[in-house]
C-alpha cells in the first residue's frame, strides 16, 4: 500500500463526509476511524462503503466480519482498498 493512496482515502474522505474543519495533514492513518479517532460514526461508515464502490469498484457488506479491521484506522482501509480494488 503506498502514500498515494492513503493521502486519497484522506482527501476522499474530507470532500465526502463533509469534515470541513479537517486538512489531510491533521489525519494520522494509524489513528482509529472511528471513536476517540476521527470520531467517525456508523452512518460515516456506510457513506464510506458507497464512496470506495464508486471509485475503486471496492465493495464492504455490512454484515462482513472483517469490517472492524477494515475500519480499523486509515492504514488498514487503504490496504484492503489496495488489495481489493477493480478501478
Amino acid at each position: 500500500m503506498g502514500s498515494e493512496l492513503v493521502t486519497e482515502l484522506k482527501e476522499l474522505l474530507i470532500e465526502g463526509l463533509h469534515l470541513e474543519e479537517i486538512e489531510p495533514s491533521d489525519i494520522d492513518a494509524e489513528s482509529p476511524l472511528f471513536g476517540d479517532g476521527l470520531g467517525l460514526d456508523s452512518i460515516d461508515a456506510l457513506e464510506i462503503a458507497v464512496m470506495l464502490d464508486r471509485k475503486y469498484g471496492v465493495r464492504i457488506v455490512s454484515g462482513d466480519d472483517r469490517n472492524r479491521q477494515i475500519f480499523a484506522s486509515l492504514n488498514a482501509l487503504a490496504e484492503f482498498v489496495a488489495e481489493k480494488r477493480t478501478r
